[in-house]
């Protein structure tokens, strides 16, 4: 399991001796560890698309190998695990792909959105996780009330979809990121509905109004019945005391590959006539430690003339900066949730091709927060793509071994954040 406070994992050994006990070495050992907690991201992702009625036989059947060869003694080449690792990655991205398409074909095409923060007077649900059918699904058991619903967290993007932002019962967004659960739980007055990961084990302060769904749960919340009926949430909104007006201002979402890609010809016009510097990909899987402010100070020394990107839960170390426009658009681009990590290597290798390079020879600087499992699903995914030059961090995933974080720095020039100057500096 992972430690939020200080940022390590304790994993649990193959066998309770070492793993040289059992034949593995440190490096092998380290790989399956890899390759585990990658097929377990991938395993999020392709719940979310089955959930929506979109799976894919392939893929099942490699989790169904990948788990087998993590089995304490069936593989001890490295070699072969670290294919099993790419194959991973190439996997998840044909995963997210198919997720991509489960929420653009049920919740409708991408747009940019305008989300007012903060809430309204009256009663009120919040929202956290990543499902967007179950926000979906309570939207359609609350409309003709006057119960708003808010997103919390990683359910920001869901207002890029029209469906779901268009819903009168959708009333904004409210929050930041999971590791601020304790304290904007406790200052929310009605109850709280956690979809998916990431969900803290609650204080008393608010317990009794948290809410969770099917595989997502805390001894101490109230489950929803797997039938997806939310008759107990929605009365305890009526309960609860209401929310009061205190609206916090506006932001914009909505930066889908489809959206972005819709002007590509402009961006490249921009950047060939060299009015365009450089494009940051700054964001991932965000944890509460101090050392993660250098996304935060990266972001701020990017220079005007530039954009940053930005998805995944890493977004709010970054997104309360003022960046302000370039060309018309926002310098700072919301592209979406972890899942849509997609969206980032569809423009990628949309603007490759147009430039006729690789995505290595792209004016592109990806400097990615890594936190947990679907966090190194998508680090194993622009792996298995040969992207070169990521910086990583605050920290290498502790599960590795030295030795094998080692080869894969060599292997695809992986940089450690810290240790790589921000962009004034460079």
């Amino acid at each position: 399991m992972y430690c939020d406070q200080c940022e390590q994992v304790r994993h649990q050994q193959a066998c309770d001796q070492s793993p040289g006990a059992c034949g593995k070495d440190e490096d092998v050992h380290a790989a399956q560890q890899l390759l585990l907690y990658g097929l377990k991201g991938m395993a999020a992702y392709a719940h979310h698309a089955r959930r929506l009625g979109y799976h894919d036989p392939e893929v099942a059947a490699f989790m169904e190998e990948a788990l087998f060869a993590t089995m304490t003694n069936v593989n001890f080449d490295l070699d072969t695990l670290l294919e099993l690792c790419l194959r991973c990655g190439r996997m998840n991205l044909r995963v997210m792909g198919l997720l991509d398409r489960a929420h653009v074909e049920t919740f409708g095409a991408p747009e940019p959105a305008t989300v007012r923060e903060g809430t309204e007077a009256g009663p009120g649900i919040l929202v956290s996780g990543h499902d967007l059918l179950d926000l979906w699904q309570l939207l359609r058991q609350v409309e003709g009330t006057d119960i708003r619903v808010y997103t919390h967290g990683e359910m920001l993007p869901a207002h890029m979809y029209p469906r779901l932002h268009q819903h009168p019962n959708l009333a904004g967004h409210y929050g930041g990121a999971w590791h601020e659960q304790k304290r904007e739980f406790r200052d929310f007055p009605g109850p709280i509905l956690v979809t998916t990961n990431c969900v803290v084990p609650p204080t008393s302060r608010y317990a009794e109004r948290l809410f969770t769904t099917r595989a997502t749960a805390v001894s101490e919340a109230r489950r929803i019945p797997e039938d997806g009926d939310f008759a107990e949430l929605i009365d305890t909104a009526r309960r609860c005391a209401p929310c009061e007006q205190a609206l916090e201002g506006e932001s914009t979402v909505g930066f889908h590959h489809s959206v972005l890609l819709q002007h590509a010809e402009t961006l490249l016009d921009a950047y060939q006539q060299g009015q365009i510097s450089q494009f940051y990909l700054i964001g991932g899987c965000d944890g509460a430690h101090k050392s993660r402010d250098y996304f935060r100070d990266y972001a701020a020394a990017t220079p005007a003339d530039s954009f940053v990107l930005t998805l995944g839960c890493g977004k709010f170390r970054i997104r309360d900066q003022e960046l302000g426009t370039h060309l018309g658009f926002p310098r700072l681009l919301d592209m979406g949730q972890c899942n849509d990590a997609y969206s980032a290597v569809q423009v990628a290798t949309a603007l490759a091709e147009a430039l006729d390079c690789s995505v290595n020879e792209l004016p592109l600087t990806l400097v990615i927060s890594w936190f947990e499992q679907k966090a190194v699903a998508v680090l194993l995914t622009l792996l298995s793509l040969d992207v070169r030059g990521i910086t990583l961090g605050p920290n290498p995933p502790a599960f590795l071994s030295d030795n094998l974080f080692r080869i894969l720095q060599e292997r695809y020039d992986l940089r450690l954040a810290g240790e790589q100057p921000r962009p004034a500096e460079a």
